[in-house]
């Protein structure tokens, strides 16, 4: 590692390429993981500001993209964040619909998380226990 903190949060091309359509066309956007409501535990895009957080929740980075003047936030609900902060995720798209309440709906596609456990370099630079030492 170079000194910087390792992300806890990254897009795939697919999801980089369809956030900046979603912004040309909404403006700038954020995301938030909840803990199942709706579309199960699918990330949800809204326009910015239009979901409020609060300290339920917790930033776990701020994702650029290129072409888009600002970063997108990603929040996750406290209570989910306390599963799954053993893990580094990655949002991507794939063909189908999700919720009607995320920005992509309408384009056919849905956002969905892949993920994959921190290393231990990553939990030691976030403070945190390594889940075998758990045991």
């Amino acid at each position: 590692m170079d000194g910087t903190r390792p992300s806890r949060v990254e897009l795939t091309g697919e999801a980089a390429e369809l956030l900046r359509r979603l912004t040309e066309q909404h403006g700038p956007l954020m995301f938030h993981q909840s803990g199942g409501c709706c579309d199960g535990s699918a990330p949800m895009c809204y326009p910015a500001n239009e979901f409020l957080t609060s300290d339920a929740d917790v930033l776990l980075g701020a994702l650029v993209v290129p072409g888009v003047p600002d970063a997108v936030p990603f929040w996750m609900s406290r209570a989910q964040y306390d599963y799954w902060k053993h893990t580094h995720l990655t949002v991507d798209v794939v063909p189908g619909r999700g919720s009607g309440f995320s920005v992509e709906a309408p384009e056919g596609v849905r956002f969905l998380i892949r993920s994959r456990l921190l290393k231990d370099e990553e939990l030691a630079a976030f403070g945190i226990t390594a889940p075998h030492l758990l045991l």
